[in-house]
């Protein structure tokens, strides 16, 4: 996951809506299933689909009260812990 591209998503779902990167996952999931595709391919696929999941978790805590900066380094770190366990 990647913050900066996170944070681009999570501008254009504050801009126009969050249906729009949900499609786009939904796409993006049907795509996997294609068989002639690389690992390295499914690797970049599965690269965007989690930057659009961390996305809509980043908008969900913004519309629950928290500030951008602070829901972004939240989601962030919960990423970074999941990793170090």
């Amino acid at each position: 996951m990647k913050l900066p591209v996170i944070k681009h998503l999570t501008e254009f779902i504050e801009a126009n809506d969050q249906d729009y990167v949900i499609e786009a996952v939904e796409v993006l999931e049907a795509l996997t299933e294609v068989p002639s595709l690389k690992d390295e391919e499914l690797d970049v696929i599965g690269e965007l689909i989690s930057n659009m999941y961390g996305a809509l978790e980043v908008d969900k805590m913004i519309k629950s009260g928290t500030p951008k900066k602070e829901a972004l380094n939240a989601f962030m770190q919960r990423v970074l812990g999941s990793i170090d366990k």
